[in-house]
């Protein structure tokens, strides 16, 4: 009978202890999924910003050395990602995409001017920092015009700063949130064996004593809830990966591992200080008070 007693005893509580461990991974990788867009919203915002083409068209007549000449010189600048030579010829297949095969037939000759397409690095990819450059590229030889749409330059850093805004707001209100519900998932957990606190209260068992094996299960349920919510949080991403590969482009993948790291972390932290709490404050209760 005893043995029976025992064994639906354990079975209660690696019940209630797989349940504090699943609803804290879960939790926790909820957390890692945001915090991994969150590090890397920087990169997502700069491979936006440098997908941005500013267009360098020059003069009819040009030559292509002169345009070649050019393209050499302006990869040098500090503002410049990459720059590509657009011919005439690819240009014309460019214009033949967009309006038809047809449209050169009204034309004796290629119209298609030489031009270089510019993408800047990330920092110059604001208002005031184009009117500049496009102001000096124009007064350069040859260049008859500089063309970029300024429109999607200003809707993509007004969003991109929005969606930054959000994100962090709602980063700091989910780690709140996390920490309330792994907190009650705590309490609960420790709150089950405050009869055994009590006894070793009565038998005059220290407060450290007491707190000591209830601070390392946190640390274990801690360590265990973090690698499960990492482990999940890497095939979240390698599900992902397989359908949009471009993201991983973009993505800093040392600041994923970091993530990772942090996830783990956060789960022995969290763990560690609501269990804390938990036990100083049954200790803190009187014999009679338990029973409430």
């Amino acid at each position: 009978m005893k043995k029976k007693e025992k064994g639906i005893i354990f079975r209660r509580l690696l019940h209630s202890y797989l349940s504090s461990i699943i609803s804290i991974s879960l939790v926790l990788l909820i957390v890692g999924i945001l915090g991994v867009l969150a590090v890397n919203a920087s990169a997502v915002s700069n491979y936006f910003k440098e997908n941005i083409r500013v267009s360098v068209i020059f003069d009819k007549g040009t030559p292509d050395s002169e345009a070649q000449s050019f393209l050499k010189s302006i990869e040098k600048e500090r503002f410049v990602k990459r720059a590509e030579f657009i011919s005439q010829e690819r240009g014309a297949e460019e214009m033949k995409q967009m309006l038809g095969d047809d449209f050169l037939e009204v034309f004796n000759v290629n119209p298609i001017p030489l031009s270089v397409d510019l993408y800047l690095n990330a920092v110059y990819l604001d208002s005031d920092s184009l009117k500049n450059i496009s102001a000096r590229l124009s007064g350069m030889k040859d260049v008859r015009e500089v063309a970029y749409q300024e429109s999607l330059v200003n809707v993509i850093n007004q969003n991109l700063e929005k969606i930054g805004v959000v994100l962090s707001v709602v980063l700091v209100l989910l780690l709140f949130i996390s920490f309330v519900l792994i907190n009650n998932t705590v309490r609960l957990n420790v709150y089950s064996k405050r009869f055994t606190i009590q006894t070793m209260k009565l038998v005059g068992a220290k407060r450290s004593f007491i707190r000591k094996p209830f601070l390392r299960q946190g640390i274990y349920q801690g360590i265990i809830a973090g690698v499960i919510s990492s482990v999940l949080l890497i095939i979240v991403l390698y599900v992902v990966k397989k359908d949009i590969n471009q993201l991983f482009v973009i993505f800093d993948m040392k600041l994923i591992a970091a993530v990772l790291i942090g996830v783990i972390l956060a789960g022995v932290i969290i763990c560690m200080i609501s269990t804390w709490i938990v036990v100083n404050k049954l200790l803190s209760v009187s014999a009679d008070e338990i029973y409430y």
